[in-house]
């Protein structure tokens, strides 16, 4: 198996890899330890001392745990494999408050955390909004947890498809498909030609064949993918991948030892 980095843009958190001399069972197998296994900071655990706005404590508390936090795994421990055996402790909690007063929509960027490296990713998604007299202060607690417990432990979004193989059959004949998809298409001398590594981290290749009339038809590789991987902002794409390679390590080494027992 070999593996090649096609496209990472750090800026929208998307990252493409080329996986060729594998089959889809390895590929759905890291797709499903990227996106429920590989753990990242939620929020948990809400006291709220004050709400006085229109929305219930319930519903306070659940748009807290979807805000995801910036997650240093270096830093934090899942909490049923720390010392302080789930109590909590520094070590697997990190406390973030929330208060306002002010007549204005409450927004993430306004909790604080102890932990300057745990902060919301996004800092403007807003929380409540409060009207004139109205309160609201919180207390909460995040942790580590995976995606298989609950969809906001999840890093991130993670799919693949066959690697594209294209087969140009006659010409391509619409010269504005060179201005919709410059990435893909281009044109020289009055001929219109199709980059077949673009088309791979793109999302039209299943409608390449109608967008160009029947001149280009796509075949899929058998073996060859194209893993992407979009993350929510807690850890960076690569380090998503490193993480559930890591894991399924572990897993491949977990179960060596119990074969070994028999």
């Amino acid at each position: 198996m070999e593996i090649e980095v096609l496209d990472y843009d750090r800026k929208a958190n998307r990252l493409a890899v080329l996986i060729t001399g594998s089959d889809s069972a390895m590929l759905n197998a890291i797709r499903r330890l990227a996106m429920e296994e590989v753990p990242v900071l939620a929020i948990e655990d809400v006291e709220i001392r004050k709400n006085s706005s229109v929305l219930y404590d319930e519903m306070v508390a659940l748009r807290l745990g979807l805000v995801p936090l910036k997650t240093e795994l270096d830093d934090y421990t899942l909490p049923e494999e720390c010392k302080c055996n789930g109590a909590g402790c520094a070590r697997c909690q990190a406390k973030l408050s929330l208060s306002s007063a002010e007549a204005a929509y409450v927004y993430s960027d306004e909790l604080k955390s102890k932990d300057p490296k745990v902060k919301p990713v996004h800092g403007k998604m807003p929380i409540v909004k409060l009207l004139k007299g109205q309160k609201i202060e919180v207390e909460a607690t995040a942790m580590l947890g995976r995606g298989k417990q609950h969809a906001k432990w999840s890093p991130g979004l993670v799919y693949y498809k066959h690697y594209p193989q294209i087969k140009v059959t006659g010409d391509i004949k619409d010269p504005e498909l060179v201005e919709k998809y410059p990435t893909i298409f281009s044109a020289k001398a009055g001929k219109v030609s199709v980059d077949e590594r673009a088309l791979a981290k793109s999302h039209i290749s299943d409608s390449i064949e109608e967008l160009t009339g029947g001149a280009v038809k796509v075949e899929e590789k058998e073996n060859d993918f194209v893993l992407f991987v979009e993350s929510w902002g807690q850890l960076e794409c690569r380090e998503i991948l490193r993480q559930a390679m890591a894991i399924y390590e572990e897993k491949l080494e977990q179960l060596q030892k119990e074969l070994g027992k028999k």
